[in-house]
């Protein structure tokens, strides 16, 4: 099993937080945001937490968890701070060491937005993947438009040599999976259905139903 997966997805609002917390629960994964952006309603790292039953994930704080609800740059401008990989490497390399050699226990490291969000002048999410040398899980929902976002997605994933395991695809509007597999040449991982309520039962529910197919592309 690949001891480190990046969960990103085509865009913002997609539910990423939502399938990183499918994945961590089907595979008894730890869970890693480094980056938090905007928190009022609660942390995502919290929100995993509580939805979470198995006893083997730990759930790792933030680097970075910045007060307005903006672009990472932007609000950690309004902090008066720059976010650096440097600092988020070392973070990723000081947790607990059985991350980095147990391959029965994944680390999942979600990131903020989508892969060309920015996270200070220079670095982009798609930097921070390569700096931490991990696989990608792209997290795409079906909506109006979703065609063109997986697939530019998809493009930036190849001209950056970013290692790509497949698609995790979400809510039910027309059903765009397969054109999408078939034009990105990425594979489906899984289908998530929409999720009214998406807590404890519902998380470990969809975990179950995605469980087998996960292990079978890791």
């Amino acid at each position: 099993m690949i001891p480190s997966i990046s969960i990103t997805g085509i865009g913002t609002g997609i539910g990423k937080t939502v399938v990183s917390a499918i994945i961590t629960e089907a595979l008894e994964a730890d869970y890693w945001k480094p980056v938090q952006a905007g928190y009022t309603k609660g942390t995502d790292s919290e929100w995993i937490r509580s939805v979470i039953t198995n006893d083997r994930s730990k759930i790792h704080p933030e680097v970075y968890k910045l007060k307005l609800p903006a672009s990472p740059h932007i609000a950690a401008q309004n902090e008066n701070i720059e976010i650096s990989l440097e600092k988020i490497y070392s973070s990723y390399r000081q947790l607990p060491s059985d991350i980095h050699r147990n391959t029965n226990s994944p680390l999942i490291i979600e990131g903020p937005g989508g892969l060309l969000v920015p996270l200070n002048e220079k670095a982009f999410v798609t930097d921070l993947i390569k700096k931490l040398n991990t696989a990608v899980i792209l997290v795409s929902r079906n909506y109006l438009g979703s065609i063109n976002h997986s697939l530019l997605t998809a493009q930036v994933c190849r001209q950056k040599n970013i290692p790509v395991l497949g698609w995790i695809f979400n809510d039910e509007y027309m059903h765009y999976e397969e054109d999408i597999v078939r034009w990105s040449g990425y594979p489906k991982l899984g289908f998530i259905s929409k999720l009214e309520n998406p807590d404890k039962k519902a998380i470990r529910g969809e975990a179950d139903k995605i469980k087998s197919s996960l292990l079978g592309f890791l």
